[in-house]
């Protein structure tokens, strides 16, 4: 078999070798956990959000409620927790950090550099996520001075903060108040005022059973509530008080405490609220114990009502009073309120708030927004609408003074209250954070028939699921769509005087004439403009103070403020033929035209207003197609270049410098014929972060964009960089997109090219091709873009930048399993949806009779071994469903496939696998079935046709030469289509554990395992067996992604969050082949207890999160195969074979300099964590090396002189790798 792309034979080497280079192209989008606080220094507060190893930080529109990420930094580390914490009397918040990387770092956020810098760093252990090495747990003292990192079990370390004489933040040695055999289930800060620090731990003390091997000291263990104190005066820390809790105890709460000098009064009891199954209890040394029980939803006759657990809380702070939510794990909150007379507490109070998304965190913002920061799913801001004080019969108030005190249960007390769950009224939803997570399984597709795929997956938890259609791109949104009387070739809006603050004209080109419009309350036709509307116009500009300027084929016009016109005629040749104006291009203050005589005239505005001729033009000596000035910079009178598109394939460089004017300044070819030019100034933080960088920008008739940097002293053009964007030739226009400069590339797609905090950013629009476009500012569209596309007239806005992945979302019923796409109409998917101890939403209808609506609260819960599940149809490109069938009650769906039986003339079916009342611990099931489904109405349709009854649970299906291959259980089998059910006709010997993955090219299978990696196996039609004749040296857990990428070698992910290629050696390979019964295979020699052959491991690289699926596609027009992978927390990836030796050497030895400069906020060794379980072999890391552009030049410098190299080669190399292979 030829080699896969993926393997570059080079010249030294005997054999194929697999370099890859790892492309996040969109990172994770599920939140560990969130922080506000004010880490700018300012009044305002910002959001943080912890995704994956990530680190973003968002500002928050108090006004609109929008969310707008204005930093994001990757930490290259597992964080597992975060804190905020302020010094006493600091107005800055600094942000605390636990990670697997054995050390405790403290942050601060840099506004200069926009990115968070380290303060301190304490190393206190190994690296990775161990249950004795502290990082699972953070907790701080309300008043900022000592901090407590806490592990799974038996270490607790305390730190103290501090300020030294020059005020900057200390932070002293390690205080232990570890436990030995000491499981913690929460530690949280209590507040005591100024007193001594105290924190609050949750734990559990397993020594006596573990020493008992009869389990009774086991049943007697109980869960404590222990005070830790920090003495202050002494340095060392005391176990302050201990108390037993009920053992379903999982949560605790700090309740605000201390005497408050201000105010003159207590800001609290002090003390923890203790969260165990259904109560909520109050507890503190002194202090009576108060109990409220946790209202639970009524069922609505399905089963008994279940307890709740708190899964998340916030505390909100007033001036005068304090209040908490807290929330259970069907998303619904409560009010705590906590009454008290100086630290004496009177009753706890609680009251149902509203219902919500699960959430990791919650945060509650001084600006009056909730902040969700979601278990799966998209993070919701809600904005309070009230605080729920009102009298509702429907929500009573529950009061710990009706309820007993006693920790033995809830034996004693009165049955819980249950409540019915209503739609938001005490917040409303101010804003939503798009995400993927959780991302089950992913398919690459084209049905909308672009010129790049789209990707198709399925995310989401429950009924808040959906399946998701995702296309680079930024999304537009449409204002006005109107129909003109022709076809125009260009369009303008423009200002009638500099000081107005919106546009005033629009001014339409067609090919014999020009239309002009005014903006007002109407779009009206202008008769008395002044402008020529017999002629088509080239240009317009609003000139100077108060005039406007319209350059058509015949010269110019100059429009003053009293409607004075000043005419320029183009000159005649020496034959006397008149010339025309072929091009023009024009600022604020200065003119240029493009003669078909070949020469160019130059025109600039003096300080009277009037627009001077230069006294000489110039020839260019090739016939000119377009030219290009920037704006004219502020405070300068003139931009000091034109750069002029030849048909002789040349770009020119003229100067407009007083000094030297239209002289030539640089020359540079082009590949092919020009079909526009651009100049425009924008700030590009890799190229230079403190002043604006001149970009030339040329579009070519073949569909290519080139960008190059026009030096501003020498005129020289250089880090000249190209990309394909269509089959159009490309058409530039400078634009503003949020009152910064922009510029857009019309082609077969319309792209973007903006500045988003401080880095160039180039991306399509999500809309129709245009034509033309222009700025458009009005009063009701301040901030728009007026494009033409055929006789349409559109007004659009790009609500957000930076969100470069467009969603189109249909939401689903179930959790989304798998999904398939048909062979021949790309168009259709197939989604198999399913649900553990939930009820389907129809029987809640029918014999609740109450409206129920499963998105916003949830399905109604079920006990365990209940399933609910159904099969969908759907259409890609309108993203509707074409048809759905619920499933038998209890059957739960786990696998799909699309199967082309022969036995029925290769007729297309759909066989799912599903099994009855299946548990997962221990894995139990009533049933298992293979369901054969016949596709109708061109196969937006399907029929049952039998059901087949297997012996285990089937995990995997694929299609086999016109039959079915299903991994049952730790077997894999062939079944061929029959009359009342699938008939089994070959079976393999047992594997190791259960099959999870099944992968098929000619007879050759790949068989996942789940514990024990990858075997290759193959079939022998003459003896009807099925062999596996090779496996790996080492157990993995795999996935269901699995990928052959050529007929020896093979790439998978485990759920460790790694992905790894294997490949077998060719003879062993060909040896398989060449057996025509497997006979000898069979009776080959086993290796150590497996297969007779090993494979080698090619390639290792933890990405961090767990890879769901995997396929080879190529993601740009022309571009070269690339491995698309999904991640269940939203990554998406891709692994680009390198194609050279050489780019193998410059990115190997480019990572490894960056290795070295310590670029982890936690401390992580970039090369530990890229190998958290494996060695990382054969795999480069783009996220570190694209870093390289924001290092301090004189860093960038020293490494590209270590790689014979510059700066900006090393730059470019960077983007092509990139661009060059995928679009994000």
């Amino acid at each position: 078999m030829a080699p896969s792309p993926f393997f570059v034979a080079f010249p030294t080497f005997a054999t194929c070798v697999m370099q890859l280079y790892n492309l996040t192209l969109q990172p994770s989008s599920n939140v560990t956990t969130a922080v506000v606080g004010q880490f700018a220094g300012t009044r305002e507060q910002q959001v943080l959000l912890v995704r994956g190893s990530r680190l973003e930080m968002y500002h928050i529109d108090t006004n609109s409620g929008q969310m707008t990420r204005s930093l994001a930094q990757h930490t290259f580390s597992n964080i597992r927790s975060a804190a905020s914490f302020r010094l006493m009397g600091g107005s800055k918040d600094y942000l605390i950090l636990g990670s697997d990387a054995g050390r405790i770092v403290v942050l601060e956020y840099n506004g200069s550099l926009n990115q968070f810098e380290k303060v301190h760093e304490e190393t206190f252990g190994r690296s990775g996520n161990r249950r004795i090495v502290p990082g699972q747990y953070l907790a701080t003292d309300p008043k900022g001075r000592a901090v407590l990192i806490g592990a799974v079990e038996k270490s607790k370390l305390i730190y103290i903060l501090n300020r030294d004489t020059d005020a900057h933040l200390t932070i002293s040695s390690p205080l232990e108040a570890h436990r030995n055999s000491a499981i913690v289930q929460c530690i949280v800060g209590v507040d005591v005022g100024y007193e001594n620090p105290l924190f609050a731990s949750l734990e559990t003390d397993y020594a006596d059973a573990d020493a008992d091997p009869t389990g009774e000291a086991y049943a007697r263990t109980e869960q404590m509530l222990t005070y830790y104190e920090l003495d202050l005066g002494l340095n060392h820390v005391v176990r302050r008080w201990t108390e037993p809790v009920a053992s379903s105890a999982h949560h605790l709460i700090p309740v605000p405490g201390g005497y408050n000098h201000a105010t003159e009064r207590w800001d609290g009891p002090s003390g923890v609220l203790v969260c165990m199954d259904d109560y909520i209890v109050y507890k503190h040394p002194g202090q009576p114990e108060h109990r409220v029980p946790i209202p639970v939803r009524e069922q609505h006759g399905f089963g008994q009502s279940r307890g709740s657990m708190i899964v998340a809380s916030v505390l909100h702070k007033m001036k005068t009073s304090f209040f908490l939510l807290v929330q259970n794990e069907d998303g619904d909150l409560f009010k705590v309120s906590v009454d008290h007379e100086d630290e004496q507490v009177e009753a706890l109070r609680i009251r149902y708030f509203d219902t919500v998304p699960v959430a990791a965190t919650l945060c509650i913002l001084r600006s009056g927004f909730l902040l969700v920061a979601s278990e799966t799913g998209a993070q919701q801001l809600y904005a309070f609408q009230k605080l729920g004080d009102d009298d509702d019969e429907r929500f009573p108030e529950y009061i710990s003074t009706d309820y007993g005190s006693s920790d033995a249960g809830p034996s004693p007390l009165p049955s819980l209250p249950t409540f019915c769950p209503r739609p938001l009224d005490n917040l409303a939803l101010a804003y939503e954070l798009d995400a993927l997570d959780p991302l089950l399984d992913a398919k690459v597709s084209n049905p909308l028939h672009s010129d790049v795929p789209q990707i198709y997956a399925a995310c989401g938890r429950g009924a808040r699921s959906s399946f998701k259609r995702l296309r680079h791109g930024l999304e537009v949104s449409e204002v006005v769509s109107s129909d003109l009387p022709g076809v125009p070739e260009a369009v303008w809006s423009t200002k009638l005087r500099s000081s107005d603050q919106y546009d005033g004209y629009i001014v339409l080109s067609f090919v014999n004439g020009t239309l002009v419009l005014s903006i007002g309350e109407t779009i009206e036709e202008v008769e008395d403009s002044g402008f020529l509307t017999t002629e088509r116009t080239l240009a317009v500009q609003q000139l100077g103070t108060d005039a406007l300027l319209q350059v058509h084929p015949r010269g110019i016009r100059h429009i003053l403020s009293n409607k004075q016109v000043n005419e320029w005629t183009t000159p005649s040749c020496q034959d006397g033929s008149p010339t025309q104006i072929v091009a023009a291009t024009t600022n604020e203050r200065q003119v240029v035209l493009a003669l078909d005589s070949q020469e160019i005239v130059y025109f600039e505005l003096d300080m009277d207003g009037q627009l001077n001729e230069f006294q000489d033009r110039r020839d260019i000596e090739a016939d000119i197609v377009a030219l290009s000035i920037s704006a004219c910079p502020e405070g300068s009178q003139r931009t000091p270049y034109v750069a002029i598109a030849c048909a002789d394939q040349t770009v020119r460089i003229v100067s407009l410098d007083p000094d030297s004017t239209l002289a030539p300044m640089s020359l540079q070819a082009l590949t092919a014929p020009p079909s526009s030019i651009s100049v425009c100034e924008m700030l590009d933080a890799s190229l230079d972060r403190h002043h604006l960088t001149m970009f030339v920008c040329i579009g070519l008739a073949n569909g290519v964009y080139i960008r190059t940097v026009l030096d501003p002293s020498t005129g020289q053009l250089t880090d000249t960089r190209t990309r394909f964007l269509g089959g159009r030739p490309v058409r530039l226009v400078r634009t503003q997109v949020h009152g910064d400069t922009a510029m857009m590339a019309l082609s077969t797609r319309s792209w973007l090219a903006y500045t988003l905090h401080s880095h160039l950013h180039f991306t399509p629009l999500m809309l129709e091709a245009l034509t033309h476009v222009s700025t458009f500012h009005t009063e009701l569209c301040p901030d728009g873009l007026l494009g033409i596309e055929g006789n349409a007239l559109r007004i659009l806005t790009v609500p957000r930048l930076g969100s470069e992945l467009k969603m189109d979302s249909l939401r689903l019923t179930y959790t989304p399993r798998k999904l398939a796409v048909h062979p021949q109409q790309a168009s259709l998917f197939y989604v198999i949806e399913s649900d553990h101890r939930v009820v389907p939403p129809t029987d809640v209808v029918s014999q609740a009779r109450t409206a129920w609506d499963p998105v916003q609260f949830g399905h109604v819960r079920a006990s365990a071994g209940h399933w609910a599940s159904c099969l969908r149809v759907v259409d890609g490109t309108t993203m509707q469903t074409c048809a759905e069938y619920a499933l038998e009650k209890d059957e739960a769906a786990l696998s799909m496939a699309l199967v082309p039986f022969a036995a029925c003339g290769n007729e297309l079916f759909l066989v799912v696998g599903s099994a009855l009342g299946v548990t997962h611990a221990p894995l139990t099931w009533r049933a298992a079935f293979l369901s054969t489904y016949r596709l109708t109405d061109n196969g937006c349709g399907l029929a049952l046709v039998h059901k087949t009854e297997v012996d285990h649970v089937p995990l995997a299906l694929r299609a086999f030469h016109g039959r079915l291959l299903a991994g049952t259980g730790p077997y894999v089998r062939i079944f061929d289509m029959g009359t009342k059910k699938l008939l089994r006709k070959c079976q393999s010997r047992p594997f190791p554990s259960k099959v999870v993955s099944l992968q098929v090219q000619g007879y050759r299978v790949i068989v996942g395992d789940m514990q024990e990696s990858v075997h290759y196996a193959v079939y022998k039609p003459a003896t009807n067996t099925l062999v596996a004749f090779a496996d790996d040296i080492m157990p993995r857990w795999t996935t269901s992604a699995l990928l052959m990428l050529d007929y020896d070698t093979v790439m998978a992910g485990d759920k460790f969050g790694n992905v790894f290629v294997l490949r077998i050696d060719s003879s062993a390979s060909l040896s398989a082949d060449e057996d025509p019964t497997g006979l000898m295979l069979q009776n080959e020699r086993s290796y150590l207890m497996g297969a007779a052959h090993r494979a080698q491991l090619l390639a290792h690289y933890h990405v961090g999160d767990i890879i769901t699926s995997l396929s080879m596609e190529s993601l740009v027009p022309g571009g070269r195969p690339v491995v698309l992978y999904t991640c269940v927390n939203g990554t998406i990836g891709a692994l680009v074979p390198f194609i050279s030796r050489e780019d193998v050497r410059l990115f190997t030895t480019l990572e490894m300099h960056m290795r070295q400069e310590n670029l982890s906020l936690t401390g992580r060794d970039h090369l530990a964590y890229r190998g958290h379980y494996t060695p990382v072999k054969a795999v480069v890391d783009a996220d570190l090396c694209e870093l390289y552009t924001a290092l301090p030049h004189e860093k960038q410098e020293s490494i590209a002189d270590e790689l014979d190299r510059t700066p900006a080669d090393i730059a470019k190399k960077l983007a092509y790798m990139r661009e060059s292979t995928t679009e994000l």
